[in-house]
C-alpha cells in the first residue's frame, strides 16, 4: 500500500507526543492529550476518504469489505500485545494484577476500554481510544453513505458535530465537577473525528503560513496541563483537532520529505505498534526503575513497535492487499 510520507511525519509526531507525556509527565503534562487527538483527527480524514472514494465509485459502502480491512489493520498487532500482555502478568505480574488479567483481556479485544468498567489494569488504560476510534468506524460509515445519497453530507457533518458537543456537555454536566472522569468516555472526543471528517469532505488546502501557527499551538498544549478541566473537551480538543486539519490540508500533499524529518517518518510508520507497547512497558518498569522508566520504555517501544510492524502487521497488510478485494490505498 501507498503511504504518504506527510500523514507518516503527523503520525510520528503525535505517537511522539504520547511517549514524552509518559515519559515526562511533569514536563508534557498536556502532550499526551494532544497526541490522542491528532490521532482522532487524522482518523476522521482518512477514514472519511476511504469511503468517499468507494462512494464516488460505486454509489454505496461494502460495509463486509470495509470492517474486514479495518480489523485486518487493527486486531493483529493488538492480538500480540493482548498474549505477551498476558504472558507477562502470569509469569511476572509486575503491578501485582493477576487477578485483573483475564477481565483486561476481554476489554482489550472487545474495545470496550472507553466505557466504565472497574476491575482493569492500568496498563490496559490506553486501549480507551482504541474503543472510541472502532465505535466512531461503527457510526461514521452508515451516517455518511445515508447522507451522501441525499447529497446532504455537509448538513450531516454539522448535525453530527452538534450532537457530538451535546452529548460531550450532557456528559459534563452529569459528572460536574469532576470533569477528568469524562477523560476516556465515549462522549468525549467525537466531535474531533468529526473534524478530521469535515477537512477530507469540504477542504482542499490550506496557506502555508498556517502551518508555523498549526504546530506552535500543537506544542504550546503539549505543556499545559489539560487533565481536569472541562474547557479540555469543549474547547481544547477542537482546536488541536483545527490544528491537525491545517496540517493535513498542507502535509496530505507530501509524497517525499526532506531528510532531517525522515525519522518522524519512520516513527509514523511504527505508530501503531509503538501506542499499543509504550503505555504498558512504561508502567511495567516503573515500580524498578523510578524516572529512569521512561526513557528506557520508549527505547523498548521502538523495538517492540519495529518487531509488531515486520512480523505481524505488515504481512497481514501486505496479504490483504494481494486478495480479490484489493484495498485502496489511503
Amino acid at each position: 500500500m501507498r503511504r504518504i510520507a506527510g500523514l507518516d511525519v503527523l503520525r510520528g509526531i503525535a505517537i511522539l507526543l504520547v511517549m514524552l507525556r509518559h515519559a515526562f509527565p511533569d514536563v508534557f503534562p498536556g502532550a499526551g492529550v494532544v497526541g490522542v487527538v491528532v490521532f482522532f483527527t487524522l482518523s476522521g480524514y482518512l477514514i472519511t476518504g476511504v469511503l468517499q472514494r468507494e462512494l464516488q465509485a460505486k454509489g454505496r459502502v461494502d460495509f463486509k469489505r470495509f470492517y474486514l480491512r479495518r480489523a485486518r489493520r487493527l486486531l493483529p498487532a493488538l492480538i500480540a500485545l493482548t498474549v505477551v500482555f498476558a504472558v507477562v502478568t502470569l509469569v511476572f505480574d509486575p503491578l501485582g494484577e493477576r487477578d485483573k488479567l483475564l477481565r483486561t483481556v476481554i476489554v482489550l479485544v472487545t474495545f470496550t476500554g472507553n466505557l466504565p468498567i472497574s476491575g482493569v489494569s492500568p496498563a490496559a488504560f490506553h486501549g480507551w481510544t482504541l474503543a472510541t476510534e472502532e465505535q466512531f468506524y461503527l457510526l461514521w460509515p452508515a451516517l455518511l453513505a445515508f447522507a451522501w445519497v441525499r447529497d446532504r453530507t455537509g448538513a450531516a457533518l454539522v448535525v453530527t458535530a452538534l450532537g457530538a458537543l451535546a452529548a460531550c456537555t450532557a456528559t459534563l454536566v452529569w459528572l460536574w465537577p469532576d470533569a477528568d472522569n469524562a477523560y476516556a468516555l465515549p462522549t468525549s472526543w467525537f466531535v474531533c473525528f468529526v473534524i478530521g471528517a469535515a477537512t477530507r469532505l469540504k477542504l482542499t488546502s490550506a496557506p502555508r503560513w498556517a502551518v508555523p501557527i498549526a504546530l506552535a499551538g500543537l506544542a504550546v498544549l503539549s505543556v499545559v496541563p489539560l487533565r481536569g478541566h472541562a474547557l479540555t473537551y469543549l474547547v481544547a480538543g477542537p482546536a488541536i483537532a483545527a490544528c491537525t486539519a491545517v496540517l493535513l490540508l498542507v502535509w496530505s500533499k507530501w509524497e517525499q520529505v526532506a531528510t532531517p524529518i525522515k525519522p518522524l517518518v519512520a516513527l509514523g510508520t511504527l505508530s501503531y505498534g509503538a501506542y499499543l507497547w509504550n503505555y504498558p512497558l512504561t508502567l511495567w518498569l516503573r515500580p524498578e526503575l523510578g524516572v529512569a522508566a521512561g526513557p528506557v520504555a520508549a527505547a523498548l517501544t521502538i523495538a517492540a513497535a519495529a518487531l509488531s510492524w515486520r512480523y505481524v502487521e505488515e504481512p497481514v497488510m501486505r496479504r490483504g492487499s494481494r486478495s480479490p478485494e484489493r484495498a485502496t490505498p489511503a
